[in-house]
């Protein structure tokens, strides 16, 4: 193959790339519309609902026994499938708040971000986290207004939320019939047509929906949809067409204008309208940065970096998976490839695409799509690998956030503590929750910190059932956590040193940095105040 054929086939596998992820407030529908995407993809057959854990179906990407246990999502799916010329990769993010920081290093891996927002509560405290992380990356943010069947706020007042509480506009693509519970269908402001709702059009939201469309003026409109529902979207459209915002689609891939849709991921009303214009508009992978200057994804050397590690997702299987977004090149199986932090070249063998807990072998990957490949215990979140001819490629870090929450965690039977440490080492790794250490403690006493108070139950689920032991936590008082830093003019630069509240704990994160764990706000502010030239930092980027 010439050079001139294998770039121009390169750069059409990344044009036809789409990543995103799906944020949202816990309960807004967010593994629903992942199922319905997969569905319409042609990926699944039979969409299962998240809400009936007792029926015979499961989510596709709640694959995690405690996930099917709780119905909810504690951990990102990755999800591929192909549509009408597309190869689109989802990343499903946890929900939960308690499960956020999860959720920001899966968003380090997507090219756009698809909200979705409850029309009858619009937008909701976890929602505001994770825009501004999608905002801080620059990356482009599609709105889909979930839960139309239900009664929903005025659409203008969800418009005026976005752009009070969020800071961002919004151009409806489609616009709401009905919001009372009366929920009638949208109109297509594009195509200029109304598309009508039928609750059973999906088979109850298992199959997908067809649409019935009319022109506004069809006098066919006015024997299924009363007068006073014509003459309402009359007014509206009226109104939006003279002070709404048009789409900018420079606006959009700026993340500075979300366009905006209203439908029903449950019933799958208006899913595969919003996917076919998600598509048109969402962007190709873009160029990645890195201590190099930007890295094209279509240039011929490969690179990538794990945003996430994930050990016995399949009981059946018992392994350990890293997860690779693909930043250039051509992914290949069983290739060599530098593993940047140890400067040593790695084996990326077993390679798989994911759609939940099944798996299928992978003959080549571009950039965007993101791959597991077997982890004997090399890598760490935030790695970046690539090929030998790259030198010293390094992609920018992802964050570390400060935890909430702390427990002391030991095994009750101490004839257990070898399973207990690989099992701490290996949970940590994947990011299940940050460990810490006292300086003069022992191996095998730790501090647990999590973001959320339910990812100790996780954490004690997984070592009990994956590893077979029995842990018990005593939570402890601590509610901030800080890394130290020195200013040049520092009184002092050694962390023992420091002058603290009696409360306050010196601690030491796995990579043996100083970490300081105060019980309150007062208790960090006495820190700042008596310690001259101390800085410290509430995410760790390093």
């Amino acid at each position: 193959m010439s050079t001139n054929t294998r770039q121009n086939q390169l750069t059409h596998e990344v044009e036809r790339r789409r990543t995103f992820a799906i944020i949202s407030h816990p309960d807004a529908g967010k593994t629903t519309m992942t199922e319905k995407l997969l569905l319409y993809g042609g990926a699944i057959h039979l969409a299962g609902s998240v809400k009936s854990r007792k029926a015979e179906r499961h989510a596709t990407s709640d694959w995690m026994e405690i996930e099917k246990q709780r119905g909810i999502s504690v951990t990102s799916s990755v999800m591929q499938f192909e549509y009408e010329g597309n190869c689109i990769n989802i990343l499903d993010t946890p929900g939960h708040q308690d499960f956020s920081e999860d959720t920001y290093r899966t968003l380090h891996a997507a090219d756009s971000a698809v909200m979705l927002l409850d029309g009858g509560r619009g937008v909701e405290q976890q929602t505001i986290k994770l825009f501004h992380v999608c905002r801080q990356r620059g990356i482009p943010i599609f709105t889909f207004i979930n839960k139309m069947d239900r009664a929903a706020k005025n659409p203008f007042d969800l418009m005026d939320e976005l752009e009070k509480v969020l800071g961002i506009r919004s151009a409806p693509i489609n616009w709401p019939i009905g919001t009372h519970g009366d929920f009638k269908g949208v109109y297509d402001r594009q195509r200029q047509e109304i598309d009508l709702f039928s609750a059973g059009a999906g088979h109850h939201g298992s199959k997908q929906a067809k649409l019935t469309a009319y022109r506004p003026d069809d006098p066919e409109l006015r024997k299924v949809l009363e007068q006073h529902y014509i003459d309402q979207l009359a007014e509206d459209i009226e109104l939006l067409d003279i002070a709404g915002d048009p789409l900018d689609e420079e606006l959009v891939a700026a993340g500075l204008l979300t366009p905006l849709f209203f439908g029903s991921a449950l019933t799958n009303f208006g899913v595969e309208p919003f996917l076919r214009e998600f598509l048109r508009m969402a962007p190709y992978p873009a160029a990645r940065k890195s201590n190099l200057g930007p890295i094209q994804p279509d240039d011929e050397a490969f690179s990538g970096f794990v945003f996430k590690i994930q050990a016995n997702m399949n009981p059946q299987h018992r392994d350990r998976l890293a997860f690779i977004r693909i930043c250039s090149g051509v992914f290949q199986p069983e290739m060599d490839a530098m593993l940047t932090r140890t400067g040593r070249p790695v084996r990326l063998a077993r390679p798989q695409q994911i759609m939940a807990q099944e798996r299928v072998s992978v003959t080549a990957a571009y950039a965007g799509d993101i791959v597991g490949v077997f982890d004997p215990g090399n890598f760490l979140i935030g790695d970046t690998i690539h090929d030998s001819s790259r030198g010293e490629l390094a992609f920018e870090p992802i964050p570390a956030f400060a935890p909430e929450f702390f427990a002391r965690i030991e095994p009750v039977n101490s004839l257990k503590r070898k399973q207990f440490l690989r099992g701490m080492n290996e949970l940590v790794e994947e990011g299940t929750a940050q460990v810490f250490r006292e300086p003069d403690a022992g191996t095998g006493s730790f501090i647990a910190g999590v973001v959320g108070k339910l990812q100790f139950e996780v954490l004690e689920y997984r070592l009990k059932n994956e590893y077979g032991v029995d842990v018990r936590l005593t939570h402890l008082p601590f509610r901030e956590a800080r890394w130290v830093r020195f200013a040049p003019d520092a009184a002092t630069t050694e962390a023992e040193k420091l002058n603290l509240t009696s409360t306050t704990l010196l601690v030491l994160d796995r990579d043996s940095a100083p970490v300081l764990l105060f019980e309150s706000p007062w208790a960090l502010d006495w820190a700042l105040e008596r310690n001259r030239g101390l800085q410290l930092l509430d995410i760790n980027a390093e």
